[in-house]
């Protein structure tokens, strides 16, 4: 599977689908139908970003009960399971996730960054 993923691109938005498909499948054994299980993926998003933020204040140890409870390793690895699982999110809510997230990025990047917008294919 890693080597998957280092091939780019491509091959993260083919693994992000084979984990979609995954999870629909999972959904569709419970009896979720998939406006609902759609729901369900987009709370999951809500709830990777609650664990980020949480490692955030343990990183900084901004909970004196607490205290450093976190690196910023964990941190990192947090935000990555939010962005993984938006990803996921949006793939099981549309077959072309790749094509409308690279169209979504230009449209946002476009209201910041100076110039034309960044190529969406795969050189980036």
């Amino acid at each position: 599977m890693t080597d998957q993923l280092r091939g780019g691109t491509d091959s993260a938005w083919q693994t992000v689908h084979a984990l979609a498909a995954r999870f629909e499948a999972a959904a569709a054994e419970r009896g979720v139908v998939a406006p609902q299980s759609h729901v369900l993926q987009v709370l999951k998003i809500g709830e990777e970003f609650g664990e980020a933020a949480q490692a955030v204040i343990g990183a900084t140890g901004s909970n004196p009960r607490k205290g450093r409870s976190h690196s910023w390793e964990d941190v990192h690895d947090e935000v990555c399971d939010v962005i993984i699982t938006g990803m996921v999110a949006l793939a099981r809510m549309r077959p072309d996730a790749a094509a409308y997230f690279a169209s979504q990025l230009a449209l946002k990047a476009g209201r910041f960054l100076p110039g034309p917008a960044p190529a969406t294919g795969d050189d980036t």
